[in-house]
């Protein structure tokens, strides 16, 4: 009994720090937003009243509001299918060639390791100037575009630029795991008279459904608190066609009136669409893998 007990003192003493971190940088501050929505705090005064339900209600006629929400989930939607079959497409390609995977890992990775919000302004250069140029130059009429004023465009230049940034950190999930399957089996299937792409279904995808699952919850996550590639490269225009959530809440806590107790009963509801989404996805790949 007294051994037992030592076991899990010790086991505390070793989580305690990690767990002290995440309660006061996670969990403190997600109950404190809960609170807030309930309140009209302006995120400055020292005071505020108490005001229940009332953000969450008027929530409900907020147009602006439901505006974005469908914006980011048809971007969520999009960046789900663009970014993960680009990384696995390039990550197969990779893993199939016979020299040089390091160099291709580097090149394809390099754009995750610059912050999106640099990469949305050299990106808007790239729209604004870069294509201009080509199209005069060049010929390549098809580009004279306003690839971020136009409302028809503007949603292609960010899904661009996001799976950009997005595309080399899958990647190298997908190589982890692809190089994870056992070439026993990809043999095996060879042997039984199996072309690539059957043994690509039947053996490596069904091997690689945890990291599909990883990089499935990495997007989903990452889509629905997208800010930095919109606050860039559109801004949320023109006008807000291509406002997201996250950027919605900030201009609803930081700019006109400064609601700050409305952005947070805002991103609670953020946070329930995400959960819900969520969790059924997880219960979908579950059920895939266990097939």
């Amino acid at each position: 009994m007294r051994s037992k007990k030592y076991e899990n003192l010790n086991l505390l003493i070793y989580v305690f720090p990690a767990l002290f971190v995440y309660i006061a940088f996670k969990m403190f501050p997600a109950a404190s937003g809960l609170f807030y929505s309930m309140t009209n705090w302006n995120g400055i005064n020292k005071t505020y009243n108490f005001i229940g339900l009332t953000n969450f209600i008027d929530l409900v006629s907020d147009s602006y509001f439901w505006q974005s929400v469908v914006f980011t989930c048809k971007y969520v939607a999009v960046m789900l299918v663009i970014a993960n079959i680009t990384a696995l497409g390039i990550a197969v390609a990779i893993e199939s060639l016979p020299r040089f995977k390091g160099l291709y890992r580097t090149v394809y990775y390099m754009p995750n390791m610059i912050s999106m919000v640099i990469g949305g302004y050299m990106w808007r250069f790239i729209f604004h100037k870069v294509l201009y140029y080509m199209a005069d130059n060049w010929g390549w009429s098809f580009l004279d575009q306003s690839w971020v004023g136009d409302t028809r465009y503007a949603f292609i230049s960010i899904i661009i630029v996001a799976a950009w940034g997005a595309v080399g950190y899958l990647m190298i999930i997908y190589l982890a795991a692809l190089q994870g399957v056992p070439a026993a089996l990809k043999e095996a299937s060879s042997l039984d008279g199996a072309n690539a792409w059957q043994s690509f279904w039947n053996v490596t995808f069904p091997s690689i459904l945890p990291a599909l699952s990883i990089c499935l919850f990495w997007t989903l996550n990452s889509a629905f608190q997208v800010f930095d590639v919109v606050y860039s490269l559109t801004g949320g225009g023109p006008g807000r066609a291509t406002q997201s959530v996250a950027m919605n809440i900030y201009e609803e806590a930081f700019k006109g009136n400064i609601r700050y107790g409305y952005a947070t009963a805002k991103s609670t509801v953020l946070f329930i669409i995400i959960l819900i989404i969520t969790a059924v996805q997880l219960r979908v790949m579950r059920k895939r893998g266990d097939e």
